[in-house]
């Protein structure tokens, strides 16, 4: 359940990020990245990896990244994860257990991102900030934050984006890409640090 304090500060981020945009029409969505272009991604504190090396279950496990960005792994302790790729952590680890066990087979994977978020506001069930997924969308975002409120305006969600110095908005009617008005892009992938506002 959200608190008082929760709600209030959600509520002052729209109306800051939105006092920042007025007056200015949205832009046109960005276009769709290329799937073979889209940045590889880079661990970060809170996040969730699972570890496995293959035939020792024993030095297998799920371990959360520390605020200090490292990981704890058996045999080899503390193990800086933090801005390293998943495959650049394998790298790591391989080389590093090598000295303990024969030719090690390592797999990382991140299974709960919880270093990137972007925040939902206004006319939803749950405002505030929500983990950022692989390939999540705007209206992924607004289901996760528990789908739209009663009386949310569908037709004038903004999502606000940092660019350099400044922010950029983009705007999306739900209702016009139901209907097929609207190219399948305006619901456009979400950046961390992005705002989705859904006016009440």
């Amino acid at each position: 359940m959200q608190t008082r304090s929760t709600r209030c500060l959600a509520t002052l981020l729209g109306v800051t990020l939105l006092a920042a945009c007025a007056g200015r029409p949205p832009a046109p969505p960005p276009p769709e990245p290329d799937v073979m272009a889209r940045d590889v991604y880079v661990i970060g504190n809170a996040d969730l990896l699972r570890i496995t090396v293959w035939k020792n279950p024993e030095l297998s496990a799920d371990v959360p990244v520390r605020p200090d960005g490292k990981i704890s792994v058996p045999l080899l302790n503390d193990v800086q994860a933090a801005g390293l790729t998943p495959e650049e952590l394998k790298e790591l680890l391989t080389k590093q257990l090598a000295e303990y066990v024969a030719n090690p087979d390592v797999t990382v994977v991140v299974i709960q991102v919880n270093s990137k978020r972007v925040y939902v506001l206004g006319g939803v069930v749950r405002s505030g900030p929500i983990p950022l997924t692989s390939d999540m969308r705007v209206l992924d975002a607004i289901s996760v934050a528990g789908g739209f409120a009663p009386f949310a305006d569908k037709g004038g969600i903004r999502i606000l984006r940092r660019s350099g110095g400044e922010i950029v908005e983009y705007g999306f009617d739900y209702d016009d890409y139901l209907k097929g008005k609207i190219p399948p892009h305006s619901n456009m992938l979400l950046h961390p640090g992005d705002t989705v506002v859904v006016p009440d």
